[in-house]
């Protein structure tokens, strides 16, 4: 008696690919699209409404695409790298994100010295808003520390530096911190991302997980947030 014929089982991608990658993209880039229009005619003339409400944007797209990609075909969140990750890398994270915080400020002075005004700066928006008072701090660093580092690493790590492992942690590595960078644009906050954006992208490639690099970035964040609003409030 011959044995049953049985039907080969799909193996489910340990990484993301480029199905995710596209997904990604696209709802990233029609929200880059449509956001602005949007929260102009939502605010209005009112620079601190447009600066929180810009800086809550930023961290709904990264968060939106990240969902789009999700839900393309693995829907499983370890594959992703949100999974817990070794403490001492946690804290490793923290040092790292109070280094960034130093390179990218001393880089961003350097980089006025030698432009001058021609050193596009499009994060005023943001320090009026942190400046304005005690409520708009808050929220500014909710927005900023937490909601975007949590979008942008779910977007740019857990999709795109994964996605691109496959071919070598230094490919992964570098395009996906220079696709993250250029989504910054040509200006002065090019600088700290292609800072954030290498560290993040190591650290997610040496542990597969989102959370060191979330803690990075939000770390960079919010002491760039804070540093920013007293400067404002100083002069």
């Amino acid at each position: 008696m011959t044995e049953p014929l049985l039907e080969p089982t799909a193996t489910r991608p340990t990484h993301p690919g480029w199905p995710e990658v596209l997904a990604a993209a696209v709802t990233y880039a029609l929200v880059y699209l449509a956001g602005p229009p949007l929260v102009d005619r939502l605010v209005g003339d009112s620079a601190v409404a447009s600066g929180l409400t810009y800086a809550a944007l930023s961290g709904v797209m990264g968060l939106l695409a990240f969902a789009a990609a999700f839900m393309i075909r693995i829907r499983e969140w370890p594959v992703f790298g949100v999974r817990a990750a070794p403490a001492r890398w946690l804290l490793i994270a923290v040092g790292l994100g109070v280094g960034a915080v130093v390179l990218s400020q001393i880089a961003s002075v350097t980089v006025i010295a030698l432009l001058g005004d021609r050193a596009a700066d499009v994060q005023e928006e943001y320090r009026e808003a942190a400046s304005a008072g005690p409520v708009a701090l808050v929220l500014q660093l909710l927005f900023l520390a937490v909601l975007t580092p949590l979008g942008e690493e779910l977007a740019f790590r857990s999709v795109l530096t994964n996605a691109l492992s496959r071919y070598g942690a230094w490919v992964s590595g570098v395009v996906s911190t220079l696709v993250f960078a250029a989504v910054h644009g040509l200006n002065l906050t090019l600088v700290p991302a292609i800072v954030v954006g290498g560290i993040n992208a190591y650290l997610f490639l040496r542990t597969r997980s989102v959370w060191p690099g979330v803690i990075v970035h939000a770390v960079n964040n919010g002491a760039s947030t804070v540093l920013a609003s007293l400067v404002v409030v100083a002069s």
